[in-house]
């Protein structure tokens, strides 16, 4: 694979062969299942060990393990990008076939390491808690890299599938994959956090660059971290809009309503965040240390909407410590406001 240098080349092409000599002689055969069907392979016809190489200059032969929401975006993605997708392996036949549906080309297996064995880059677009454990049951080849898309692992995640001569990384879209094309048009301009072995990064921001998203570096061990972040960025802002739809349906506003009258003032507080900073976009109760407001409120809510409570105080607290942090607080006025923020403790029967 030209795309990046591989360890093998550098150790040099006379001893690589004289391993491979000393390999041969002792009867060992890298290639048993040369002339056999793949298990599980219902697209593809036999195979040889793997001996591809991209073009010079060209993009890597892909190969993607997983067909859900990520993998089938980013198939998507790359492919439009003019980097075609060679194979996809899932165990769900009807995703297999939707995702070669929408990729053209593609060639579909049940198992991975048929994929693996046809492809330099491979793609591992599973879920979080699964990637150590397939990238374990896999099995690569020198010259070969694979990758995976969680935000939370490092690319140590993917230690039990290398060997010598292999690279491992992360490419992590920081998109929300609620919907296919949606996520495919948010890639552009998308940040993709990209981390693993050094001789692989170039790749990894080059493919990043191609589907016109902006690579990001993570620092070592950052990673759960910027997860978290992630998580409370998408998950965590629906949890919010869930809550404020729940209080406004106390007011007689259905969904939809809540979304069109607060999305509105939501966007005005993340373009003021990003024109101004967020200490100075801070506006509400907690700026002017209005006591009664959080009474009033925390009261409201602890009769007609118990489940957010415990979110509404969470945040007002935090309101609380940025507008002290800022100076619009006194450390008495913002003890004054904690202090009404309090959940009222049940008296005694």
């Amino acid at each position: 694979m030209k795309a990046w240098g591989g360890r093998d080349e550098r150790a040099g092409g006379s001893d690589r062969d004289e391993k491979m000599r000393a390999i041969e002689e002792a009867g060992i055969d890298l290639d048993p299942t040369a002339d056999d069907e793949h298990d599980g392979d219902h697209d593809a016809g036999p195979h040889s060990h793997p001996h591809v190489q991209s073009e010079a200059g060209g993009p890597p032969i892909i190969g993607i393990v997983g067909a859900g929401a990520v993998g089938t975006a980013l198939g998507v993605a790359l492919q439009r990008a003019g980097w075609p997708i060679h194979a996809v392996a899932s165990r769900d036949a009807a995703r297999r076939e939707r995702f070669r549906g929408l990729v053209p080309g593609a060639r579909g297996f049940a198992d991975a390491q048929p994929l693996v064995e046809e492809v330099e880059l491979i793609i591992l677009a599973v879920p979080d808690d699964a990637i150590p454990s397939v990238a374990g049951d896999l099995h690569m080849y020198g010259g070969q890299a694979m990758i995976h898309t969680s935000g939370l692992l490092g690319a140590e995640a993917l230690a039990g599938a290398m060997a010598a001569g292999t690279q491992v990384g992360s490419f992590h879209p920081l998109v929300a994959f609620a919907d296919l094309e949606r996520a495919v048009a948010a890639l552009h301009g998308a940040t993709i956090a990209i981390e693993g072995d050094e001789q692989l990064l170039d790749l990894l921001a080059r493919m990043a660059e191609v589907i016109g998203a902006t690579p990001v570096r993570l620092a070592p061990g950052a990673k759960p971290a910027y997860h978290a972040a992630a998580v409370l960025a998408a998950g965590g802002f629906v949890g919010l809009l869930d809550a404020i739809a729940e209080l406004g349906r106390v007011a007689g506003l259905d969904e939809a309503g809540s979304l069109a009258i607060y999305g509105s003032l939501i966007e005005q507080t993340l373009a003021n965040a990003r024109g101004l900073g967020i200490d100075a976009a801070l506006t509400g109760p907690a700026t002017r240390g209005d006591r009664g407001t959080f009474v009033a409120h925390t009261a409201a809510i602890d009769r007609v909407a118990p489940g957010v409570a415990a979110l509404y105080r969470d945040l007002a607290e935090r309101e609380v410590s940025i507008a002290e942090r800022r100076g619009a607080l006194t450390p008495e006025a913002a003890e004054t406001l904690r202090s009404a923020l309090a959940p009222a403790l049940a008296t005694p029967d």
